[in-house]
């Protein structure tokens, strides 16, 4: 199980959008995400008229470290960091260290 799934709200803790907030799209591999909104480039784009798509300056998300986010905890309006537990039903589940709730619900 991982500890940043997709749809997770996140926190940048590190770089150049540092404390900008969004939210997990994908999962590249086990160490990169894509973030809505966070670590957007220009990308040149040359056009292609047989496919319809147009040339010039782009916005593209480019995958962000996993290291460099942390999952934001709305309780607290910061970055926490995320444990495992097995309820008693024995479901695993993430919970924030700071409050001990779960996550997602």
């Amino acid at each position: 199980m991982q500890k940043i799934k997709q749809g997770d709200e996140i926190i940048v803790i590190v770089g150049k959008d540092k404390g900008k907030l969004g939210k997990v799209s994908k999962i590249v591999n086990e160490q990169k995400i894509l973030v809505e909104g966070i670590n957007t480039v220009k990308k040149h784009q040359k056009g292609n008229p047989n496919m319809g798509v147009s040339g010039g300056i782009v916005d593209k998300n480019m995958p962000i470290d996993i290291s460099n986010v942390a999952l934001f905890n709305p309780k607290t309006k910061k970055a926490d960091r995320v444990g495992f537990r097995i309820l008693e039903d024995g479901k695993k589940v993430r919970f924030f260290k700071s409050t001990n709730d779960v996550v997602g619900l």
